[in-house]
């Protein structure tokens, strides 16, 4: 018979990361037993680093989703969380990135058919991160524009900013995400049946939310597409004929949503 291999160092950091990023000590506590340890014991030892661990990304989570933290209240908060950490632990290093499959999760939990605008807002709340953390670009100048022909500005192709995001539902989630900021005390009655889409940008550091209107969210849309500015105006006419392409570009530009 031969002798068992000793395992190497990585595999017991392999190991070490599984057990307390779940709920199963089997394969780390058959490595580190020792003479006078018993499974008992080394269970609680582990315990005490899990329960570190996914404390401290619980924390991550309820940073990053406040608002759904809010509907679902802390308690159902933190149980949520702690089931997505088990199903989907940090791939990477870098915790700003941890959460982008929260939503999809939310989605299929129970909480997300009870709950069915839960998930939206959930990426809406990812969206708000994801543009905080996006790359620090120069945001288009209006008065480029200004020089050109009426022929050539509607030939114009615009970029979204890298921090730029737009999110749409079939849910109030603007409504929903405003609604429940911390300084709001009395949450209003919110009619779920009404569709909404949010655009998400960033000024300097502060991350700037926006309701849009279905015609600006479809012209966002075309912009991001690649059409240019009569084709994405044109798709926007088609949903409202009152679409105002200057008030909608204006309030654009302010907003810092398009790149140079």
């Amino acid at each position: 018979m031969s002798a068992r291999t000793s395992p190497g160092l990585s595999e017991i950091q392999q190991r070490f990361r599984d057990a307390v990023l779940s709920a199963d000590n089997t394969a780390l506590t058959s490595m580190v037993g020792a003479p006078g340890n018993a499974p008992g014991a080394i269970a609680a030892r582990i315990a005490v680093y899990r329960a570190t661990v996914q404390g401290s990304l619980i924390e991550v989570l309820a940073a990053t989703f406040p608002v759904v933290k809010r509907v679902v209240g802390d308690s159902f908060f933190k149980g949520l969380a702690g089931r997505f950490i088990i199903a989907a632990p940090p791939a990477v290093p870098q915790l700003s990135a941890y959460g982008a499959d929260f939503a999809d999760f939310i989605a299929r939990e129970d909480v997300g058919h009870r709950l069915p605008y839960l998930a939206d807002t959930a990426r809406l709340e990812w969206a708000r991160n994801e543009s905080y953390f996006a790359a620090d670009t120069e945001p288009f100048n209006p008065s480029n524009l200004a020089v050109l022909s009426p022929d050539a500005m509607a030939r114009v192709v615009l970029r979204l900013h890298p921090a730029t995001r737009l999110v749409a539902s079939d849910f109030p989630i603007y409504r929903i995400w405003e609604t429940n900021q911390p300084q709001v005390i009395d949450v209003p009655q919110i009619n779920m049946r009404l569709g909404q889409a949010a655009l998400v940008s960033r000024k300097g550091y502060q991350v700037i939310t926006r309701a849009l209107t279905p015609p600006d969210a479809a012209f966002v849309a075309a912009v991001a597409a690649g059409k240019n500015l009569r084709e994405a105006a044109d798709v926007a006419l088609k949903g409202d004929a009152a679409f105002g392409l200057q008030a909608a570009l204006q309030a654009h530009f302010i907003n810092g949503i398009f790149q140079n």
